[in-house]
């Protein structure tokens, strides 16, 4: 997929990989304006691609007394705007058939989270309101059968797609990332990684998910090297008080000293 496909992207390096970044969770105006300020300013310097990242509901949820969100046509109008005042491509994830529509009259790219990405009514809905589609690699699932996923989206008559890895469980509350499938989903697709979902720890006794942030830049960096289109980083300005996914999303105060580092990477794999 060109990214060209995916409208308001500027000031960008053709070489250099894409960001999907952003709060787990629509948690209200001001939050999501001032982490999109922050990060656009941090790659427009950097030259890299930005699409802003958050999530209008959360639906997979351990716990009934969970997060779930502000409302779902609030949030969405509050990505719209983030989209409208920093001129940014937005994208959200769906959960059921209905809010492929909803959705789409809002944000620039749908997402179909791993645990629903083999759900075909889904993702026909998505790829059929024209939209990009990021299709998230099921924790279940090996990169080879993700070409399945991207079928649907094709021959639903959009070439708009994209696959990311979030890594693969590993025991009952541990995730691993296979850096040998992103170049055979590359094969199929633009391919993104998910750095901080992939260092979730799930299925904790107490129904909230744990995480191992200290490792957001090795994955990262691994990932670069492994030749990844893209990069997804959940980031929040206080990730312990963040109301979703906390434990393992990147302190937005190390968000440019990691991006930076990882440009580098990128301009010396592309002279290699």
């Amino acid at each position: 997929m060109n990214l060209s496909s995916i409208p308001k992207l500027k000031n960008t390096d053709s070489n250099n990989f894409f960001l999907m970044a952003g709060p787990c969770a629509i948690e209200g105006e001001e939050m999501a304006m001032l982490i999109a300020e922050k990060v656009k300013a941090i790659t427009s310097r950097l030259k890299i691609p930005y699409i802003f990242k958050g999530s209008f509901k959360k639906a997979n949820r351990s716990r009934l007394d969970s997060f779930t969100g502000i409302g779902d046509i609030k949030a969405l109008e509050i990505l719209n705007k983030v989209g409208t005042a920093f001129d940014l491509p937005t994208v959200t994830d769906i959960h059921e058939v209905e809010d492929a529509a909803k959705a789409a009259a809002y944000v620039d790219v749908l997402q179909i989270p791993a645990f629903l990405v083999r759900q075909t009514d889904l993702v026909v809905a998505a790829a059929k309101t024209g939209k990009v589609v990021n299709l998230k690699k099921g924790q279940f699932m090996s990169p080879e059968s993700m070409q399945h996923a991207v079928t649907k989206v094709l021959e639903s008559g959009n070439d708009k797609v994209m696959v990311t890895d979030r890594g693969t469980m590993f025991g009952y509350q541990d995730m691993v990332v296979d850096f040998r499938g992103i170049p055979t989903m590359k094969n199929f697709a633009t391919t993104v990684l998910d750095v901080t979902h992939s260092l979730q720890q799930p299925n904790q006794s107490s129904g909230v998910t744990g995480g191992r942030p200290e490792m957001i830049a090795t994955i990262a960096r691994a990932g670069i090297a492994a030749g990844v289109d893209g990069l997804f980083i959940e980031t929040h300005f206080d990730p312990a008080n963040a109301k979703s996914d906390g434990a393992n999303m990147l302190d937005l105060a190390l968000l440019e000293k990691l991006l930076s580092d990882l440009t580098a990477i990128r301009k010396t794999i592309n002279q290699l």
